[in-house]
């Protein structure tokens, strides 16, 4: 399993570099660097059948095969191939030309007249008798390649340049044949048996070339397992840390500024909010530091919840800390936290990187010398020389963007520190508890009292201009979201920069209309969303950078534009940037789905605002990558499991985690040797989570 990749036959310099690119450094690396899809590869029987655009394989006899010239630089190769039935084939290689050899000599070698062969490709339209196929792979039917190629199910990597699917499943057959058998099993056999679950020398042979589709779903579910029970058993051994940590202070409810703050706020809390404030103030009186994740959909008052701790932390004479994503919310929190606080004996302070080195110097100081009580900021609060002399607790805001390192990091500014991790991003329980283990979770499950959601209509864009205007006629605002900056070749969308100068001479040339994207410098957007936020621009034209934090109570209309391009999480982010005032608010889906998927994801958006109901939805449709975002995915080591797909395996390996820790709490025991080996590589190692020593 160790043996360097590079000794395998057809290794060399060249593609060992390419390996490398991948991940692949060893044999062991290699067997473990599995299929991102799988094909049923079988010759096709009734060619009339074929879908076009669809892969196809077909097997049949070459009739007639030639070489054509297309240019002074490409040349096609098309041979027909009689095939079972009253059709015939033809398939067609585009290929650029080179000087220095022949880019046809394997086709003229296999593809000869009355040679049998297989051809994979995609279908294509074509004249009634005839089957075009746009070529991909072709494989004499002689040749000991194709039983790893064709008549199978046939594994689909994830590649890189240099590397071909034919090449590394040739590779990967050999490094099997030398290591499937001593390739360690990290589960304990007895657990193994109890479950049902293939052995690691027989799941890798069937996850990388299965006999069938049960073999590879039981080699699939083994892999599945592993990952989720080595995941589950990290989290249990975080929580377990985290739990013997003893914070040496504790809190109490003075109400010196809680009560006046509840006073001055001019509303009364919901129940659900009560409720939460609750659980997080039992928490922070505990001997253990404190880590909570808050989830409320967007309007449901969160921010207040967050003060709420923030106030109990100050007036027990400590520090708190305020984190989000970006600048412009770091600058919209600060806002809100003076609002809040205005009379009150609170000391603020805000660090983003737009403060200036003058202004930052003398933050650091007062914060470091317990001059400041709440310090806001962004994640520029995790640099090395921002220091605190009490600090208590760290309220992070959209935790999808705040992954488990970034929490590791802002631990070791003190361990014992309280944390309270927001997001308006609605997590399903079952995905929660995976991701983010380490959390006990509060949800704000209800709404103030006459805060009502934004209306969403799937709709046509003169319509929604339409409206755009009357809303400003009536002296609000709008936004109009485009899912690019810029105009690609390669996709047929609408971009913000195009139709900004469209919608400011062409639709709107009487109006104020402001552009932002995630490209500008980030004094450059704070200016356009303070100069919007004041009343300046009517229309602001915006990229999804606007989908988080941006809090303008006038603006009334989302026109959001290739709506279909937009998971539904997204979506329901973007629609809570209206309906944040008094005033009835209205969100458009402007688009054309060409797909089932896409049409109903619309449908779903525009039929209701629960934001959980929806986010069950995306995650039935799209997968946990939309909902939570790159980098916090990212956290969690998974090549095979599927959060959604897996949810019942999820269950087994939680409770067989619990149960393996319960009885041998360091995985000390003979048995579970490979488990203990693995979480301190991935776990400990690789990403600092755990300490198994």
């Amino acid at each position: 399993m160790l043996m360097p990749a590079r000794l395998l036959k057809g290794v060399g310099p060249r593609r060992a570099e390419a390996l490398a690119r991948l991940g692949v450094e060893t044999v062991g690396d290699l067997l473990y660097y599995f299929p991102r899809d799988w094909q049923d590869r079988f010759a096709l029987k009734d060619f009339a059948k074929a879908f076009p655009g669809g892969q196809v394989v077909a097997r049949g006899i070459v009739t007639r095969a030639g070489e054509i010239r297309a240019g002074p630089r490409m040349a096609i190769f098309k041979a027909e191939l009689a095939v079972p039935g009253p059709v015939h084939i033809e398939a067609t290689w585009f290929k650029h030309l080179s000087r220095r050899y022949d880019v046809f000599a394997p086709l003229k070698k296999d593809l000869v007249r009355g040679a049998e062969a297989y051809v994979v490709g995609r279908a294509e339209a074509s004249l009634v008798g005839v089957r075009d196929i746009q070529a991909e792979e072709h494989y004499a039917a002689d040749d000991p390649q194709r039983l790893l190629n064709v008549e199978r199910i046939a594994p689909v990597y994830a590649l890189t340049e240099g590397i071909t699917q034919r090449w590394l499943r040739a590779l990967m057959a050999e490094a099997l044949d030398r290591a499937a058998e001593s390739a360690p099993d990290v589960l304990p056999e007895g657990l193994a048996l109890r479950r049902g679950l293939l052995r690691a020398p027989q799941a890798l042979r069937g996850v990388h070339f299965p006999g069938s589709r049960p073999e590879l779903s039981a080699a699939r579910e083994r892999f599945a397992y592993e990952e989720l029970l080595l995941l589950e058993l990290a989290w249990s051994l975080k929580r377990r840390e985290a739990r013997r940590l003893a914070k040496g202070f504790g809190y109490e409810v003075k109400r010196t500024l809680l009560t006046p703050f509840r006073q001055g706020l001019g509303f009364e809390l919901t129940a659900a909010q009560k409720r939460v404030i609750n659980e997080i103030f039992d928490d922070m009186k505990s001997p253990s530091p404190m880590t909570r994740l808050l989830q409320g959909d967007v309007g449901s008052g969160k921010t207040v919840v967050a003060l709420s701790a923030l106030l109990l932390a100050v007036e027990n004479g400590r520090q708190g800390a305020f984190m989000a994503p970006s600048a412009i919310l770091a600058e919209q929190h600060k806002a809100t936290l003076d609002k809040f606080l205005s009379g009150l004996p609170v000391r603020t302070g805000i660090l983003t990187s737009r403060t200036t080195a003058k202004q930052r110097e003398k933050i650091l100081a007062a914060a470091a010398a317990g001059e400041l009580d709440i310090l806001v900021g962004t994640h520029a609060l995790l640099e090395e020389d921002v220091r605190f002399k009490s600090l208590s607790l760290a309220v992070i805001d959209e935790q999808h963007r705040f992954g488990v390192r970034q929490r590791a990091t802002l631990r070791r500014k003190n361990s014992f520190l309280d944390l309270l991790i927001m997001t308006a991003t609605p997590i399903p329980r079952t995905l929660a508890l995976a991701l983010y283990g380490d959390l006990e979770v509060s949800v704000i499950d209800e709404m103030p009292p006459g805060k009502a959601a934004a209306k969403t209509i799937i709709a046509g864009e003169a319509e929604s201009f339409a409206f755009l205007r009357a809303e400003v006629q009536k002296g609000r605002q709008g936004y109009v979201v485009y899912p690019i900056i810029e105009e690609s070749s390669r996709l047929d969308l609408r971009s913000a920069k195009a139709q900004f100068e469209r919608l400011k001479s062409e639709v709107f040339p009487d109006l104020s209309v402001a552009l932002i994207h995630g490209a500008l410098p980030a004094a450059k957007k704070a200016k356009i969303m303070e100069e919007f936020s004041a009343g300046k621009h009517q229309i602001l034209v915006a990229t999804p950078v606007i989908e988080v934090g941006i809090d303008v109570p006038n603006a009334t209309a989302m026109i959001i534009q290739n709506a279909e391009r937009f998971g539904m999480a997204s979506l329901h982010q973007l629609r809570g940037r209206v309906g944040r005032g008094s005033e009835a608010s209205c969100c458009f889906l402007v688009g054309a789905p060409q797909t089932e998927e896409a049409r109903a994801r619309l449908a779903m958006a525009a039929s209701t605002s629960d934001g959980f109901r929806l986010s069950e939805e995306d995650l039935r449709l799209r997968g946990p990558g939309e909902l939570l975002g790159t980098a916090q995915h990212g956290d969690v080591a998974l090549k095979v499991a599927d959060l959604v797909r897996d949810k019942e395996v999820l269950a087994r390996a939680r409770a067989d985690a619990e149960a393996l820790l319960a009885a041998d709490p360091k995985l000390l025991a003979a048995d579970n040797k490979g488990l203990r080996e693995r979480l301190i590589a991935l776990y400990q190692r690789r990403w600092g989570w755990i300490d198994l020593a």
